[in-house]
């Protein structure tokens, strides 16, 4: 059995990661492993220049005092990672879900690369703990973590809300038909409504797609409805998303369309980050 790896930092969108990961875990049954990784930044400190006219006898003192620094904020760091963990371990135990906390030392790509063959889910928040929130920066490693992700991600918005309607942005591309498959296979949506939103000018190719996948949610169980609008996919979908009050966007997670064009300066990167909802990616 896979599962869900729930990474905190210790902000505010840490709180909602545990959330979800509550969420997922009783609808799917998934074991949680909350994950703390400790990125080389933060334990130790830059000694920068110290060639210049310092003495060889008081260069070697400060590297000395360096070293016995970046030891003491190693350690405050751990400290540090491990409450965090205990906190989010007992915010999800409060929910009567358990889980696992995992405290790492190094990148967090290539921690979650190692834990991936075992993994079901990401979840991950939108911003992290030194997001500047006036400028509606992402966090620094969310465009990382799904580049180099197979697998599917959920990132988190502020604050979980339960999850009663499904908004899913759909291009009839790899990505979007694994989303739809997913959906159609997964109990934790059963019972949900769905809405089926492509982006695009009207045309006989969108409206088949469109049309399948809706034949096949339907014919899974799911209430749906569907359409095409003609638009800038992330000013669309956003704008959807929270004049509909759906709970939820689904998408797909790179391909050929402009949906899914991953990252710097991409439709992608400027709906997620203006989107005011949870989105699930698939890859």
């Amino acid at each position: 059995m896979g599962k869900i790896i729930a990474l905190v930092d210790g902000s505010i969108y840490s709180q909602s990661v545990c959330d979800h990961a509550a969420w997922v875990a009783k609808g799917k049954g998934w074991p949680v492993d909350i994950v703390h990784v400790i990125g080389r930044r933060d334990e130790s400190t830059d000694p920068r220049n110290l060639s210049g006219n310092i003495g060889l006898g008081a260069r070697t003192a400060l590297l000395h005092e360096l070293a016995e620094l970046d030891a003491q904020k190693a350690k405050l760091a751990r400290k540090r990672g491990q409450a965090i963990l205990e906190d989010a371990v007992a915010r999800i135990a409060a929910q009567g879900v358990a889980a696992q906390s995992k405290l790492r030392m190094g990148d967090l790509v290539e921690t979650l690369r190692e834990m991936e063959p075992e993994t079901e889910l990401i979840i991950i928040g939108k911003r992290g703990e030194a997001a500047d929130f006036a400028k509606m920066h992402l966090g620094s490693n969310l465009e990382r973590v799904i580049r180099s992700s197979t697998k599917p991600i959920l990132v988190t918005s502020r604050a979980f809300q339960p999850v009663k309607t499904l908004l899913v942005a759909f291009d009839g591309g790899g990505s979007s038909l694994k989303a739809i498959d997913h959906i159609a296979r997964s109990v934790l949506f059963a019972g949900l409504g769905i809405h089926l939103l492509t982006v695009g000018t009207e045309s006989t190719g969108l409206r088949r797609g469109i049309e399948g996948a809706a034949a096949l949610l339907t014919g899974a169980g799911y209430q749906v409805t569907a359409e095409i609008v003609a638009g800038e996919p992330e000013t669309v979908i956003a704008e959807r998303a929270e004049a509909h009050d759906f709970d939820l966007l689904i998408m797909g997670a790179y391909g050929h369309s402009r949906i899914r064009n991953l990252f710097i300066g991409s439709t992608t990167t400027e709906m997620i980050r203006s989107c005011k909802v949870p989105i699930l990616l698939f890859r």
